[in-house]
């Protein structure tokens, strides 16, 4: 029986997503790579190719469209592919106060990192019963921990991917089947940028995607529930002391945490 294993990721073209298919191709493990940018994923597949000797699958696709997760798993499936883990990482973020944001960006957010990443987890997730073995990780954030005055709907978004991942973990403790949450802190990735985040006190200080994704991968195999990660030891003892903090208090310090600096 053979030990290598395919590995699913979803916005694998930049940024953790991508770091997450070096190291598996490092196992010589075979890829599915997904996301928006073709060239990109076609250029990361050559590059893993040619150094690792794997076979690597690419998907084309805009995963915030409603469609998206049953089309990605009916091409894999039409492909002959058996998924062992599926990593949803793709997602994205935006600032700014909720009312004055455009609903269409918001919707697209929730479509991406609930919708979508639901979907592909339910659709997988079946196979993988089926077969009694499987992984999933779930990327989802620090930020699930507590809600985000003027990143109200990402905060709000990853809360539910964090609590779902947990939910599914129990459902299936009596299996060989795990799903891990990642919880990384500001990271440095094209996500920063394009969510406003980067001028903002939260992200002064970033970690790399790659030592990101090294810790939720290794997480993943271990089948830890929540890995946290990307963090500073004052990041990490003030969520330990979020159930017992004021709401108040937390809510203000999120606010000016996320207000943008001179």
């Amino acid at each position: 029986m053979s030990t290598k294993k395919t590995a699913l990721i979803t916005g694998a073209s930049t940024g953790i997503g991508k770091e997450f298919a070096h190291i598996h191709a490092r196992t010589k493990g075979d890829l599915v790579i997904v996301a928006r940018s073709e060239d990109k994923l076609n250029a990361l597949a050559s590059e893993l190719k040619e150094k690792h000797g794997i076979n690597v699958f690419v998907i084309t696709k805009d995963l915030s469209k409603p469609d998206a997760a049953k089309e990605v798993y009916e091409e894999t499936k039409a492909a002959g592919i058996e998924v062992n883990y599926l990593i949803n990482n793709a997602g994205f973020g935006g600032r700014g106060y909720f009312h004055e944001r455009e609903w269409e960006k918001e919707l697209a957010m929730i479509n991406l990192n609930v919708t979508t990443l639901t979907a592909l987890t339910r659709f997988f997730l079946d196979d993988m019963v089926s077969r009694n073995s499987g992984k999933i990780l779930n990327v989802s954030s620090t930020a699930s921990l507590l809600p985000g005055p003027l990143q109200a709907v990402y905060f709000a978004t990853k809360a539910f991917v964090t609590s779902f991942s947990n939910a599914i973990a129990q459902e299936l403790h009596k299996t060989n089947i795990t799903v891990t949450a990642l919880l990384p802190g500001a990271t440095e990735t094209e996500f920063a940028k394009t969510s406003g985040m980067d001028k903002t006190n939260l992200f002064q200080h970033t970690f790399s995607a790659e030592e990101v994704a090294k810790d939720g991968y290794e997480g993943m195999l271990a089948g830890k529930l929540n890995v946290i990660t990307g963090v500073t030891m004052q990041q990490r003892i003030m969520f330990q002391t979020i159930p017992f903090a004021p709401k108040k208090m937390l809510l203000k310090q999120v606010y000016e945490m996320q207000q943008a600096v001179n």
